[in-house]
């Protein structure tokens, strides 16, 4: 069993070390990183969304930019758009699980506002009908998504497609990502 566990974070280690080698996914997180900061600085708000893991994540990535990352600081206005259950399952009964995410964006997004959608195919529908309401608002869109980028990646301004197939390595490449995007937005406010 034991080396199985190595075989697992080696695949994890693996996967991390592609990023590091990418120089152009490099460039995109240093570009995401650049506009949320302009996006909070301007009085614009990051939202994000995602299914199963990935919505863990993007309430994970929202409660650093809400709440802390590193420092105490004035909370930064971001937020999870699955976390109201009575929206979501009123709007999945009345209009179907594919509008959960578009509704919202559509009621609260507005142009210069980021919206972060995170799917490790790229291809769940919910997200990128989130993605093309956002870019019908003149919003900023990012996407998280696994090597192919799926069909979000035509509607993503900023591509993050992480050089995976494998859900689990990619998932856990978006938090580490999501992690650096978080520490380097916090210095970039505060410091």
């Amino acid at each position: 069993m034991q080396s199985k566990i190595v075989d697992i974070v080696q695949a994890s280690i693996d996967t991390k070390q592609k990023v590091v080698n990418d120089k152009e996914l490099l460039k995109t997180i240093e570009a995401v990183t650049s506009l949320i900061i302009t996006a909070f600085k301007n009085g614009n708000k990051v939202l994000f969304c995602g299914n199963g893991g990935s919505a863990a994540d993007a309430q994970h990535l929202s409660a650093e930019f809400s709440g802390r990352f590193y420092q105490d600081r004035k909370p930064l206005p971001s937020e999870a758009l699955h976390c109201n259950t009575s929206y979501l399952t009123a709007v999945a009964n009345d209009y179907g699980y594919d509008k959960v995410y578009s509704r919202v964006v559509e009621g609260v997004g507005h142009s210069g506002d980021v919206l972060v959608g995170l799917s490790t195919s790229g291809n769940s529908q919910n997200i990128t009908n989130a993605l093309q309401t956002a870019k019908e608002l003149g919003m900023i869109t990012v996407g998280f998504t696994g090597e192919g980028g799926g069909k979000m990646k035509d509607l993503c301004d900023h591509l993050i497609n992480v050089p995976s197939n494998d859900t689990p390595r990619i998932q856990e490449v978006h938090i580490t990502v999501g992690h650096i995007i978080c520490q380097l937005v916090e210095e970039g406010m505060f410091d």
